[in-house]
């Protein structure tokens, strides 16, 4: 299934739904943080997806990211926030999803690197080479957000 994400566009469809959704901000022990290429967009992402009834929010970003890319993560503490009404998802299958988005910390615990159906590639990434990717400007706001320590969450 396609997916087509807007920003701040007075083209984008009108949001039919929300879903509560982690992302994952893993750094490995040379300061390299891990990304996935989405398979539905193309586009290089923290490895993320929506939480389930049955768990927790740091439940979902662990279970997401031993899905989406093999490994297993212990959450350690908080990124931000990302609730902004302007950002827009539009799936093939008629659901457009306002952005809701919780945005974990997470250290390696092991596992083996693996790529799921959801990615086409999944990598370690040093800061210096994030600007080579394509990505959107929403998850480059994320991984700003994830390279600096110690200033509190981001809360928007």
């Amino acid at each position: 299934m396609g997916r087509t994400e807007y920003y701040d566009d007075p083209h984008a469809p009108t949001p039919n739904s929300v879903v509560v959704a982690a992302s994952v901000a893993v750094f490995d022990d040379r300061e390299r943080i891990l990304l996935q290429c989405r398979a539905d967009s193309g586009l290089w992402a923290l490895p993320g997806g929506g939480m389930e009834m049955t768990e927790s929010l740091p439940d979902a970003a662990v279970r997401e990211v031993k899905e989406e890319t093999g490994y297993d993560v212990e959450v350690t503490g908080l990124v931000g926030t990302y609730t902004d009404p302007r950002h827009v998802i539009a799936y093939d299958d008629g659901e457009v999803r306002r952005q809701f988005n919780v945005c974990f910390r997470a250290r390696l615990l092991g596992g083996d690197l693996a790529v799921s159906d959801e990615s086409t590639a999944v990598r370690w990434v040093g800061a210096d080479d994030l600007d080579e990717l394509p990505m959107h400007h929403t998850q480059r706001l994320r991984l700003r957000h994830a390279f600096v320590n110690g200033t509190g969450p981001y809360l928007g």
